[in-house]
């Protein structure tokens, strides 16, 4: 029997939170596809935790909740980017991204978007691809001295008639 994940809105007070989960993600998750160095830049974009909190808010973010704690986390910006999508390790492979995704791209077709595009990590590419995002370009990010590499992968979504009354 799958164990059942709840999702709910993010909440200011969860932003701390929200930045250690941020912060173990990548520093557990993205060890085969990224340098130490890459990883440590990386994780450093939750330190400023107000930062954080406020980009936090400036989108919609949703939290997931398993056996009672924060399994993970993820952020649509505007009707159809997927900006943010994090999974705390003890949590990973267990459906948490997949309710995750599916209920932001439930929000994005309730919002009109006909598709739906994210910047996936490397690490995160099989995941999207499996889920029929398909690469569109591949991007650098600069952050300090370091540079990661991403690919901005894009969902059509299904033409909803429920949306049409």
């Amino acid at each position: 029997m799958a164990e059942k994940i709840a999702l709910r809105p993010a909440l200011p007070a969860d932003a701390p939170s929200l930045a250690a989960l941020f912060r173990a993600s990548i520093e557990e998750l993205a060890q085969e596809d990224y340098s130490e160095a890459q990883i440590e830049a990386w994780a450093a974009v939750a330190d400023d935790e107000e930062a954080f909190a406020k980009k936090l808010a400036g989108e919609l973010t949703i939290i997931a909740l398993l056996q009672g704690e924060i399994a993970g986390f993820a952020s649509l910006k505007g009707a159809d980017c997927l900006d943010m999508l994090y999974v705390h390790p003890d949590f990973a492979r267990r459906g948490v991204a997949t309710q995750l995704c599916d209920a932001l791209e439930k929000l994005a077709g309730a919002r009109k978007a006909a598709s739906i595009t994210t910047d996936a990590s490397d690490c995160a590419q099989p995941f999207f691809a499996a889920r029929a995002y398909a690469p569109q370009k591949r991007n650098m990010i600069f952050l300090g001295d370091e540079v990661l590499g991403n690919t901005t992968m894009t969902k059509q979504l299904a033409a909803s008639k429920e949306n049409v009354q």
